[in-house]
This record gives structure tokens, sequence and C-alpha cells, in this order.
């Protein structure tokens, strides 16, 4: 996943992956994986790409029916906040650049 839409109410927009471990991630990426939990509902692990390394970002458990409303605040926070940091440690990186020049 690159993107969360803004709205809980719609469909979080994912992409296939048919790799077999969850690393390594691009930074910013979240992978989604699910598997049969106890209840018959599903287990759901986020894992987010950091620049080192992946992280396993929440797990919820047993979640049944459309889990979309559920993890869809965690994701789009975690978009944002990722998406802030980018953009702040450019702007380090270019005040550093610019003090050096």
């Amino acid at each position: 996943m690159r993107s969360v839409p803004p709205r809980p109410t719609e469909p979080i927009r994912a992409m296939w992956d048919t790799a077999r471990g969850p690393e390594p991630l691009q930074p910013g990426a979240i992978l989604l994986s699910w598997k049969p939990g106890r209840d018959g509902g599903m287990d759901v692990t986020a894992r987010l790409g950091l620049a080192a390394t992946t992280v396993v970002l929440a797990t919820w458990p047993s979640l049944n029916g459309d889990w979309t409303p559920i993890v869809h605040p965690t994701l789009y926070e975690v978009t944002g906040l990722h998406a802030a940091l980018t953009v702040a440690t450019d702007a380090l990186h270019l005040a550093n650049h610019l003090a050096a020049s």
C-alpha cells in the first residue's frame, strides 16, 4: 500500500504481492497480511517499511467481516506521519546543504 483513502468508508486500495516474506519493504510502504484466526475471524498484521528495516505497525486479532473501518485510522495516521517526516528530512538535508555552500 502506498496510500489510504481519507474516509474510512472508502475501500483501502491494495496491490497483491506474492512475496514469501514481509521484508524488505520500501520506506513508507505498508504491507497488510492476514491469516485465519480464532473464532472464524482474520488476524490482520500491518508492517511499515522504514529506511533501514521493516517494523510491525499493528496487529488486529480475530477481525470479522469488512475490517477496513477498523484498520483505516491507524493506516491513515501512519501514512500521514511518514509523509510529514519525509518532507522534514528533505528540508533538513537541503538546509544542511545550503549551510555548507
